[in-house]
């Protein structure tokens, strides 16, 4: 794909390229708060829970076990790049660390998408070579004990 306006590319700033640069590297970073404990995704400068600030906050990497919560096959999508892929399964996935995270599952039959399977996070780069997203990799999930990713 080629021009115009990508709808599935991240704003990367200083604050979330810690995260972006170790999806790259193929590893998955939660944020966890020092004051009440909890572990948080999408990555923000303050906990979600107790509002403790960023000072209290750190970057961890997660393991990348998740089970399924829920998800959609979607079989129809007019925003670039997304109608190029369908049918996609869009995600919802409970990570071994409790935070529950959007996604899309991978490298899966739609008939074999389970309430509470066992997945593993795998990384997609969000563009081909010379296009938007080059270089950004993205979260996604397949199977446990299944290629892909």
């Amino acid at each position: 794909m080629s021009g115009g306006v990508r709808y599935d590319l991240p704003e990367i700033d200083d604050f979330t390229r810690p995260y972006w640069d170790a999806a790259a590297e193929g590893r998955l970073l939660l944020r966890r708060c020092a004051e009440c404990g909890r572990a948080h995704h999408y990555p923000r400068e303050f906990c979600p829970f107790c509002w403790a600030g960023e000072e209290r906050v750190a970057w961890e990497a997660a393991s990348g076990r998740a089970t399924l919560y829920t998800w959609s096959v979607v079989h129809r999508n007019d925003l670039p790049p997304f109608g190029a892929r369908v049918p996609y399964v869009a995600a919802v996935v409970d990570l071994a660390e409790g935070p529950r995270m959007m996604t899309e599952v991978v490298d899966c039959p739609v008939g074999a998408l389970r309430v509470g399977m066992a997945l593993r996070v795998g990384f997609r780069e969000a563009g081909e070579a010379g296009e938007a997203g080059e270089g950004i990799w993205v979260a996604v999930f397949v199977p446990e004990g299944e290629g892909g990713g």
